[in-house]
């Protein structure tokens, strides 16, 4: 009989330590979106297990350089409803990367994550920063590998 096992208190303890850091302006936006997604929720790891957060925390640098492919830079719109008649709000995804690229970019993140209080916690562990700074150098982030 085989046994499954579990991820534990121990373990997610364990995971918060990790950090990776991510440079935005060497990778394609939806799959990088899809890789920090994966690693934030653990997915990566032998030991992942639903109800337990095991992912790593996650900071991404340089969101203003996020690299798109094709034409969706001019021809992806986001629409979004303010709540008041008239209020229907378009934008192009390059206008968004240029005015909010943190925003645009935890956004897409944020979509791929689990709908529950988990998942918000996952995501308090994304950084994201406009420029090649950071202030988690205490942290001591490894640079995360995202296959192209």
């Amino acid at each position: 009989m085989t046994k499954t096992t579990f991820a534990t208190i121990e373990d997610h303890q364990r995971a918060t330590t990790e950090w990776y850091v991510v440079d935005a302006s060497k990778h394609v936006f939806g799959r990088m979106a899809s890789r920090i997604a994966e690693v934030l929720m653990g997915k990566n790891k032998p030991l992942y297990t639903p109800h337990i957060s095991v992912g790593a925390g996650v900071i991404v640098i340089n969101a203003e350089r996020i690299g798109v492919t094709g034409q969706k830079r001019d021809t992806r719109v986001y629409t979004r409803w303010t709540g008041h008649v008239g209020g229907l709000r378009e934008a192009t995804l390059g206008e968004r990367i240029e005015h909010e690229p943190e925003k645009l970019l935890k956004e897409a993140v944020r979509r791929m994550l689990p709908k529950t209080r988990l998942g918000h916690d996952m995501l308090r562990r994304l950084k994201v920063y406009r420029g090649s700074e950071h202030p988690h150098a205490a942290q001591r982030p490894v640079e995360m590998d995202i296959p192209c």
